[in-house]
């Protein structure tokens, strides 16, 4: 059965609009830190969808605007050849796509370490920056977002 967590409450699940925006935003902030890392590619299609992903976090964007975005960026990365630059465009079509989803909110996390990898980079202590963005937002979250971590880490 799937986490009801991750599912919104319209849809019968746990998951209020405000803590949705919540994991919107702290996705928002993990993919974002990426860039501390790389210098990551400066695209419009990247930058619209991440403005996207704000707005729909702030409640001033549709989950369609933001859905068509996160397809547009991962047609993108199909087309990015370095491979650290490729997963960073991947976490923004998943960070986007979590205004349809809130598990796309991992997405940033997961990707995030992969490239963290290829640059041979602090995996875990990223990931702890990364947790406490999340205590800061929003610390009832905290435990099932570990959880679900734990599963695909």
């Amino acid at each position: 059965m799937r986490n009801r967590l991750f599912v919104a409450e319209h849809r019968g699940g746990l998951l209020s609009p405000e803590d949705h925006r919540s994991l919107m935003k702290w996705a928002l902030l993990c993919t974002e830190h990426l860039g501390e890392y790389y210098v990551l590619p400066e695209e419009e299609v990247i930058t619209s969808a991440l403005e996207i992903g704000h707005r729909w976090s702030e409640g001033k964007a549709m989950t369609g605007e933001a859905m068509n975005a996160s397809r547009t960026v991962h047609a993108f990365a199909r087309t990015v050849e370095d491979k650290p630059s490729q997963f960073y465009c991947r976490a923004v079509g998943q960070v986007v796509a979590t205004a349809h989803m809130a598990d796309h909110s991992l997405g940033p996390v997961w990707y995030g370490r992969k490239m963290l990898v290829l640059l041979n980079r602090d995996v875990e202590k990223e990931l702890s920056w990364q947790l406490k963005r999340l205590v800061d937002l929003s610390p009832h979250l905290l435990p099932r977002v570990q959880q679900e971590l734990k599963k695909i880490l």
